[in-house]
């Protein structure tokens, strides 16, 4: 986190920007930290929001069509190689197989709203060979909704955060006693999980004889 942020007071703009194109590259960074960040400093530093917007969809875009061009240069093999190197790939791409699958093109701007298949769509976008032009068009949609929706976050944070600040010191009782309901709940409901598991588990042995 110090590092991505010295790193944007280092270089400004071009720095979120690189940033945004590397996470729609696949590269490990998170759209959840590096997007409200972008909303935050680009407050900061008075880029209008609208401009922020685009300027981080034609990032996204970018990495994205990266993302897409190797699917289709290296296809399903590639795929098939990158999963068995690395097994935490698997889940990703097979679930973007999955989407893609049931819902065909627009599945390209449906998978932007899923964590798991946001960036790895364009590899199986590309390994099927979706049209170039449409491929660009479902996720300048997609990622355009997306990165209004984290940048905004961060904008409007920093930009009321002292608003923010003083509602929180008003409610912070209301706000405490509701995160221990909540956890409250949380484990609550694991413990019945739990036990509801047990029990599946004990019957088991009894079925099978």
């Amino acid at each position: 986190m110090s590092i991505i942020e010295s790193f944007i007071n280092q270089y400004g703009l071009p720095a979120l920007l690189l940033l945004v194109l590397l996470e729609y590259a696949c590269f490990p960074v998170s759209s959840e930290l590096v997007l409200p960040l972008a909303g935050l400093f680009g407050c900061r530093m008075r880029v209008p929001f609208a401009i922020l917007v685009l300027l981080s969809t034609a990032a996204g875009l970018t990495g994205t069509f990266l993302v897409y061009l190797v699917g289709r240069l290296g296809g399903s093999p590639l795929l098939e190689r990158a999963m068995n190197r690395f097994p935490s790939l698997e889940k990703p791409i097979l679930a973007s197989y999955r989407i893609f699958g049931n819902h065909g093109g627009i599945a390209v701007f449906l998978s932007r709203l899923v964590p798991l298949c946001r960036t790895y769509i364009g590899f199986v976008a590309g390994a099927v060979k979706q049209p170039l032009m449409s491929y660009l068009l479902c996720s300048a949609v997609g990622i355009l909704f997306w990165n209004t929706l984290l940048t905004g976050i961060g904008y409007y944070f920093y930009q009321y955060r002292r608003v923010f600040f003083q509602a929180f010191v008003q409610y912070r009782k209301w706000i405490f006693f509701g995160g221990v309901l909540i956890l409250f709940f949380l484990v609550l409901r694991s413990i019945s999980r739990k036990s509801e598991t047990g029990r599946e588990e004990s019957e088991r042995p009894r079925q099978s004889r």
